[in-house]
């Protein structure tokens, strides 16, 4: 099944209307004056689109769902190609997570010129941390690159190429953002990353807190396989990172403490002399945070992909 939403930030667009009265002219002409303001709005300010759907994978034995925001221009423009931002949510969240304020976000800087057109595709990612699990039952980060970005680039107008595309998280999607761009840096441009789930040596105080969400390392938890797996260990071994973009920010207050690890990250990087942009605000690990600095990332990517 498909799920088509449709939106438009200025007003709500009804399928129709019913006429349950006779009507006098006068109504009529109001009624047609106020149809033609709102068409000719309507024309102004295109309405992107969401579409949810679903990748079979043969690799995890099952279809993924995901989520594709869709800019205005795409339906418009036939013979268009756009970027691609791959957005990683959270942990206990799931493939529809920008649907719940994230658009709100987006639509504006569209409308506003603030940030260039591309599609902005979420996959569930469940609690897979974005990675090949321990036990070799949940090969999600070979269903990623193998399956899931060629079958999006099949079947959307997508500029298929490292210049075209970016990868963006939030908390454990922050994680796998990173993970992925450091370990790829061949197929992304730029990289984006939000109160990152980042720490070298993840304290007994967090495994006990996360419990089963932090099955993909291992039951019990195998803290050697955890260190291999951060994106600490790509960025010291990854040779490709020079040319890429980099972002990432976090909350001083974060719930979890990664404000240190997001700093180490950032000092490790800066030793290594390799570019990137780094934020500490004051904050927690919440959706407000990643909503007050969503439209930076947005903005880092667009400059990204306009710079190729």
């Amino acid at each position: 099944m498909i799920n088509d939403v449709r939106r438009n930030s200025r007003f709500i667009l009804t399928p129709g209307f019913w006429l349950l009265a006779p009507l006098r002219s006068s109504q009529l002409s109001l009624i047609t004056l106020l149809l033609t303001c709102h068409l000719s709005l309507a024309t102004v300010f295109a309405a992107g689109r969401a579409e949810s759907r679903a990748v079979q994978s043969k690799i995890l034995g099952r279809s993924v769902r995901y989520t594709v925001l869709l800019p205005p221009s795409y339906d418009a423009q036939t013979s268009r190609r756009f970027p691609v931002l791959y957005f990683l949510h959270g942990l206990g969240d799931n493939e529809q997570s920008l649907l719940n304020g994230g658009w709100e976000l987006v639509e504006p800087l569209q409308d506003s010129g603030q940030i260039s057109e591309f599609l902005i595709v979420t996959p569930d990612g469940g609690r897979s941390f974005y990675i090949n699990s321990r036990d070799g039952r949940e090969r999600y980060e070979d269903f990623f690159i193998q399956e899931f970005i060629p079958a999006i680039e099949q079947r959307y107008r997508t500029l298929a190429m490292r210049s075209g595309r970016g990868i963006s998280g939030v908390s454990m999607g922050g994680y796998g953002a990173l993970r992925f761009a450091f370990r790829y840096p061949k197929l992304f441009v730029s990289v984006s990353a939000h109160m990152p789930a980042l720490e070298e040596h993840l304290p007994n105080g967090l495994i006990s807190s996360f419990g089963p969400a932090l099955s993909a390392f291992g039951r019990p938890f195998d803290g050697e396989f955890w260190i291999r797996n951060t994106p600490f260990t790509l960025a010291r071994e990854s040779t490709g990172l020079a040319s890429m973009k980099i972002y990432f920010d976090c909350g001083e207050q974060d719930d979890f403490g990664f404000a240190v690890g997001t700093q180490a990250l950032h000092q490790l990087l800066k030793e290594r002399g390799i570019p990137h942009e780094f934020h500490l605000y004051s904050g927690r690990h919440n959706w407000q945070f990643v909503a007050a600095h969503f439209g930076e990332s947005l903005r880092f990517h667009s400059r990204a992909f306009q710079r190729q």
